[in-house]
C-alpha cells in the first residue's frame, strides 16, 4: 500500500474545506480538516501531517497566524498560509509567524499543488543537508560542520556575519526569510540594533564575494534573491532553473 502524503487543511468555511479536500485528493494526497485554530493544532500533534494548509482568518480565537506562531514553537511542519489580502502587511505577518509560503484566495489548485511540491521537495533537500552537513549549489560548497565556503575550488573569507546571513538563507532554499528573521540571525554582533540598511549591506557584500552580485551580472542572481519590501531567499535550485 502506497503511503499518500497527509495534509491538514484548516479553515472554518464549509465550501473551502470541500474545494480544498476534493482538490488535493485529486492529486493523490490524503486530506483532514480541522474547523478552528484548537482542533488545528490538537491534530497537527495527534496525526503529525506533512503538510498544513492554514486559513490566517478562522473568525475565532486563536487565528491562524496565532496557531501558526504556537505551532513553530514545537513543529517544523511545513505550513502554507490562505489570505484574502495580498498586501505586502499581511504577507509579512504570514512569514514572521513562522509560514513557509502564504497563497491568495481565491486561489489555483494547480499553483497550490505546485507550491506543496516545492516544499515538500525543500523538506527533503534540508533533511539530505543535515545529514551531510554540506550543501551544494552550482559551484558553490558550504561546509556547515567546518563553517567553510568554497566557489569553484577556491576558499571564500566570510566575516562571522556573512556567513550567519549565508547559512540561515542556504538552509532554508526557496523560501522567503524576512527582514526580521534575518537580524535575528546577526544579534550576536555587536551592531545588532542597527536598522535594516545595515542588513542589505552585509548581503551586498555577500554577494560579490559569491560573483552573485546583481550589478554585474547579465543573468539573474545564482544564489541569492531580493524580494522587495520583505526580504530574501536562497535558490532553490529546481525552480529558479526552470523559470
Amino acid at each position: 500500500m502506497i503511503n499518500k502524503t497527509e495534509i491538514l487543511v484548516v479553515d472554518d468555511e464549509p465550501q473551502i474545506q470541500r474545494l480544498l479536500g476534493a482538490g488535493l485528493e485529486g492529486f493523490d494526497y490524503r486530506v483532514s480538516v480541522a474547523v478552528n485554530g484548537q482542533e488545528a493544532i490538537m491534530s497537527v500533534a495527534r496525526q503529525k501531517p506533512e503538510i498544513v494548509v492554514l486559513d490566517i482568518d478562522l473568525g475565532s480565537y486563536p487565528d491562524g497566524l496565532e496557531v501558526c506562531s504556537e505551532l513553530r514553537k514545537w513543529t517544523t511542519t511545513p505550513i502554507i498560509m490562505l489570505t484574502v489580502n495580498n498586501d505586502k502587511r499581511t504577507r509579512l505577518a504570514a512569514l514572521n509567524a513562522g509560514a513557509d509560503d502564504y497563497i491568495t484566495k481565491p486561489f489555483d489548485m494547480e499553483e497550490l499543488e505546485a507550491r506543496i511540491r516545492a516544499i515538500l521537495r525543500r523538506a527533503v533537500m534540508k533533511v539530505s543537508n543535515s545529514v551531510s552537513d554540506e550543501i551544494h549549489v552550482h559551484d558553490l560548497v558550504i561546509d556547515l560542520a567546518k563553517r567553510r565556503i568554497m566557489l569553484k575550488g577556491n576558499e571564500v573569507h566570510l566575516v562571522p556575519t556573512e556567513y550567519r546571513l549565508l547559512r540561515a538563507l542556504a538552509t532554508h532554499p526557496g523560501k522567503v526569510l524576512t527582514f526580521t528573521v534575518l537580524m535575528e540571525e546577526i544579534r550576536g554582533a555587536s551592531e545588532s540594533a542597527k536598522p535594516k540598511h545595515y542588513l542589505q549591506v552585509y548581503i551586498n557584500t555577500l554577494r560579490k564575494k559569491l560573483h552573485d552580485d546583481p550589478a554585474t551580472r547579465t543573468t539573474k542572481p545564482l544564489y541569492i534573491f531580493s524580494e522587495p519590501g520583505i526580504g530574501y531567499r536562497f535558490t532553490d535550485i529546481e525552480s529558479d532553473d526552470y523559470e
